[in-house]
């Protein structure tokens, strides 16, 4: 056997009873074998005798299953199908036979169940994704894995399973109302902000962030006489504006969002209008 042995166990003289010299740790004797036996050479004098005597340590469950991290954080896209799986940590546990880890649960939730790969010895668990995650709903998932001996009483382990859920682009803008308001002075100043619109969008980081713009088919005219901050939505005059001249102005804005694949909110419409009244309608989204 692996290790020293030989100071163990000695044998009484007087009545030849083997007695043990310390208390044994199987998992000390016996590192990597489920079968643990220690071979005893006894040597007996008056009359001379040799006793080959074998030992066999049974295991105690004095262990409990270990994981090698206490939390362990899953980043996984909202877009992941149902079917996808995730192999976690196995448990360790230095008992042996039954004493060591037979099986794994999982905390109650609405979107993962656990299945077992069992590789004889070693049996890994896998996170099934059965529901599919939308982090505009949850962003953050708390699960806890809990690893089960075989042992009279049974010993566990937990492992807390901390799953983000990485957010695509699937939200367009919306805007905040379906009617504005606003009043403009003819002749009011350059710079002079006439209204501004709002969109939000419920996606995360830059999926999220907003910008706002004049409409593909809105005229140079009122391009010439009015300017879209495109990070507040503030609509600005630019020109000098003459109800004599025209006495409406309507423009098109939209909000775009700054992923990757931009979704888009067209249009809402700003009537500005002579009696120094100005209406904002929101009207169609779709998608860019």
């Amino acid at each position: 056997m692996p290790g020293p042995t030989e100071t163990l166990f000695e044998v009484n003289e007087n009545d030849g009873i083997l007695y043990s010299n310390q208390q044994i740790d199987r998992e000390q004797v016996c590192k990597d074998s489920n079968l643990c036996v220690i071979n005893v050479k006894t040597v007996l004098e008056n009359p001379l005798e040799i006793h080959y005597i074998t030992v066999e340590i049974t295991d105690l469950n004095d262990h409990s299953p270990t994981f090698p991290e206490k939390t362990k954080t899953l980043e996984i896209s909202e877009s992941a199908l149902p079917g996808a799986q995730y192999q976690l940590q196995n448990a360790l546990d230095p008992d042996g036979g039954a004493n060591s880890v037979q099986s794994y649960k999982i905390s109650q939730n609405d979107h993962f169940r656990l299945e077992i790969k069992d590789r004889g010895r070693d049996k890994t668990p896998i996170l099934r994704l059965q529901k599919q995650l939308d982090r505009e709903t949850k962003s953050r998932h708390k699960l806890v894995l809990t690893a089960i001996d075989g042992g009279t009483p049974q010993k566990s382990g937990t492992l807390e399973i901390n799953i983000n859920v990485v957010d695509i682009n699937d939200n367009m803008p919306v805007f905040t109302k379906d009617t504005y308001t606003a009043a403009l002075q003819e002749n009011a100043p350059i710079g002079t902000t006439v209204i501004q619109v709002n969109a939000t969008d419920l996606d995360d980081g830059i999926n999220g962030e907003v910008t706002y713009s004049f409409g593909g088919e809105v005229k140079d005219k009122i391009r010439e006489l009015f300017e879209i901050n495109s990070d507040t939505g503030e609509i600005i005059v630019k020109g000098n504006i003459d109800f004599e001249l025209q006495d409406r102005f309507d423009i098109d804005i939209q909000a775009s969002d700054k992923g990757i694949i931009p979704l888009r909110t067209y249009k809402s419409v700003i009537s500005i209008q002579d009696n120094m009244f100005a209406v904002l309608t929101k009207s169609q989204l779709d998608r860019e």
